[in-house]
């Protein structure tokens, strides 16, 4: 669990006693705390969905078009003076020694290879050309990184790139970034391939997959629940994966009650199609383990308001003021 980019460490020396009296709150409460911490890396690393993971090795290279700006590297074999770097032209043509003028816009480089072989062969300059063609820049497929990056835009492909790369340009995850990434290639808009993103070094360097131009990479974003209030540490906290957090697993990672904590009066403020509610929550009885009173799963965006006993107006504090409290503790990191 990751408290705005730190990895959250739950100090639950605050809620002992409440523990001691709910062995189910500390079961709860265990399974939030995180197995290790997250690497200390700007980009995370990946694992592909165990349905999707062949259409990321799988990807045709040839499939790739050349266009206007990109800048190519002409070689033919057994003749060294025709080696040479060619930037394609507005009008889609590269101009060559020898053959001239050749249009490749929109070629593959298996497509633009043959045809520079055909014009040097056909014009009696070279017997049997074999013509190797490599990409220096990409100018007009940049990959497209958006979502919950630092920088989201289009970033030019300068050689082979894989998805860290990408990442990377865009300044790395938010804080708020979720653990699935979308790979959208051009050519399949239909197809997107996701990818888990994992702190383990060992699969991040397995599964670092490759990245081509035109592509459009989509980091999502994390569920975050927000706790205020009458606690150690209000926070935001980040669902990896969405995952399920109960109240008390947030309570746990917010650093447990504070010493003048009105039970009786918490709640969560929750949106919903009808737009923001408040939900009652019963936390003395929660905390005691009171038949009929189990845990309660949160869900993204909520807030666990936890006013203070020390005043009744505390407990009556309007929901807008609660939710610009939550707004603070977000941008507080």
């Amino acid at each position: 669990m990751r408290v705005f980019g730190r990895t959250a460490v739950v100090v639950l020396t605050s809620i002992i006693t409440v523990i001691a009296q709910n062995p189910a709150a500390k079961e709860s409460n265990d399974a939030a705390r995180p197995a290790g911490t997250d690497a200390a890396i700007a980009v995370q690393g990946v694992q592909p969905a165990e349905t999707k993971d062949s259409k990321v090795s799988d990807y045709d290279r040839s499939a790739l078009k050349v266009g206007v700006g990109d800048l190519l590297e002409m070689k033919v074999f057994g003749v060294p003076d025709l080696t040479d770097q060619v930037r394609i032209g507005a009008d889609g043509n590269i101009s060559l020694p020898l053959v001239g003028s050749v249009r490749v816009e929109g070629l593959s480089i298996d497509q633009a290879q043959k045809t520079i072989e055909t014009k040097l062969r056909d014009g009696g300059f070279v017997r049997d050309p074999h013509v190797t063609i490599s990409v220096k820049e990409f100018v007009t497929q940049g990959i497209s990184v958006m979502g919950e990056v630092v920088r989201p835009g289009v970033y030019p492909l300068l050689g082979a790139r894989r998805l860290f790369d990408a990442l990377s340009s865009a300044g790395g995850t938010t804080q708020k970034a979720g653990k699935v990434v979308s790979i959208t290639r051009r050519d399949k808009p239909n197809e997107p391939i996701l990818v888990a993103l994992s702190s383990d070094p060992q699969v991040a360097a397995k599964t670092n997959v490759d990245v081509f131009p035109g592509d459009t990479i989509v980091v999502s974003k994390a569920g975050i629940v927000y706790v205020v209030g009458e606690v150690g540490r209000p926070s935001g906290f980040v669902m990896e994966n969405n995952e399920s957090l109960t109240v008390l697993q947030a309570l746990a990672l917010a650093g447990g009650l504070g010493k003048n904590a009105a039970l009786n009066d918490c709640k969560i403020i929750r949106k919903t199609s009808d737009g923001r509610q408040e939900v009652p929550i019963a936390m003395k009885k929660i905390l005691e383990a009171k038949a009929g009173f189990p845990d309660v799963p949160m869900q993204a965006e909520d807030i666990l308001f936890v006013p203070a006993s020390a005043g009744k107006s505390a407990a009556r504090r309007t929901m807008e003021a609660i939710i610009q409290i939550s707004t603070g503790v977000a941008i507080r990191q």
